[in-house]
Order: structure tokens, then C-alpha cells, then sequence
């Protein structure tokens, strides 16, 4: 079996543009004569590898705690596609991960720099997926990002954002990307791993 590590490190992450970056505060320093080390830390939910819960943009949605955990750990299938998903790519990518495992196919991770369209999101929520996740700070166009979160989350699938997949293949993994249960929060960071069972 191999893991790999598709989680952004915190501190040096990528944050959406406006976004605040992580910052941390040493609070004690076992160097500086005290008994133990501790470390505060401030950041945005939505900083470096995340999950978007529904009540992102849904004022009635689930938030980070509600959702199901079976969304974010299990089979998932990592397609490779680079600039905008549109309809027809999304449907294509939707066909290769049923052909390689059904199961699978509920979990779609995009590697590159694909930007998921309106109509893309629409493929997906329509076809009862439960996560998509992408290597970008955001699932849809930076400049306009509501119009897809909102498809995708009105319908519950689950948002990975900020992932990093360049050493993993196209492919079935098992994904874990459970995120930290913050009550009532609208998202919150995960450190996403896929495991290689063929490895």
C-alpha cells in the first residue's frame, strides 16, 4: 500500500485571493527556558486544503459537522483535466470513473488546473456525486465563484479544495479527507490523503 499526501503544509499554503494567510504565534519555546513548546495558530477555514460545507453558500445548509463523514473517506476516482471542465468533460470524466469502479466514481478528484463550469457542476450534482475535488483554492472561475458552489452545494456534494496531486495517476485510491469538526463552521481544513491499495 502507498499513501500519499495530497494536503497542502498550512503555514506556506495558498489562500484564496483577499483571504487572510495562516499565521502563527509561539507561545512557549522550550529554547527560551520554558517547560514545553506551544504553538497558537489563526486562519481562515477556507485557507490551503479544505472542505466546503453547504452552509458556505447555502444559508440553510449543513455545516462542517453535519456532513455525513462517508462523503469524504472512501473510494475515490483522481481524473487529470486542465482548464475549464465543461459539460461534455465532466460527462467523460464521469464515464472513466464508472468504467474503472462505480463505487468510486462518487468521489472525483481533478487533477490540474481545471476549473469546473456551471453546467459541469450541474453534470455532477445531477449525476448523485458526493465530492468533487480540485487542486485550485476554489472549485469554479476565481472571478465568480457562486454560481458553481452553489449548484454543488444545493445538491450536497461535498468541496475539496486546494488538493495537490501532481505524483498521483489517474486512477482509484481511497480517499480520507475528513475535515476538523468545527461546530457551525461553513468549512474547515483537512490533511487529505489517498492510499494506493495496489501498491
Amino acid at each position: 500500500m502507498k499513501i500519499y499526501d495530497i494536503s497542502q503544509e498550512v503555514f506556506s499554503c495558498e489562500v484564496f485571493p483577499g483571504d487572510e494567510p495562516p499565521q502563527k504565534e509561539e507561545v512557549m519555546r522550550m529554547s527560551e527556558g520554558a517547560l514545553y513548546n506551544l504553538t497558537s495558530l489563526h486562519m481562515c477555514a477556507h485557507n490551503g486544503t479544505h472542505v466546503d460545507a453547504p452552509f458556505h453558500f447555502i444559508a440553510d445548509g449543513a455545516t462542517i459537522e453535519e456532513i455525513p463523514l462517508d462523503k469524504m473517506i472512501g473510494p475515490a476516482f483522481v481524473a487529470a483535466a486542465d482548464g475549464e471542465v465543461t459539460e461534455s468533460v465532466a460527462k467523460e470524466i464521469i464515464k472513466r470513473a464508472k468504467m474503472a469502479n462505480q463505487e468510486a466514481a462518487r468521489k472525483l478528484l481533478i487533477k490540474g488546473r481545471g476549473v469546473v463550469s456551471a453546467e459541469a457542476a450541474e453534470v455532477f450534482a445531477q449525476a448523485g456525486v458526493d465530492l468533487i475535488g480540485v487542486e485550485l483554492q476554489s472549485v469554479g472561475p476565481v472571478e465568480a465563484p457562486m454560481a458553481v458552489h452553489k449548484v454543488l452545494l444545493g445538491a450536497e456534494v461535498v468541496l475539496l479544495e486546494g488538493i495537490r496531486l501532481g505524483e498521483v495517476k489517474e486512477g482509484v485510491y481511497i480517499l480520507n479527507a475528513a475535515p476538523l469538526s468545527l461546530g457551525g463552521s461553513d468549512g474547515a481544513p483537512c490533511r487529505a490523503v489517498l492510499l494506493d491499495l495496489q501498491e
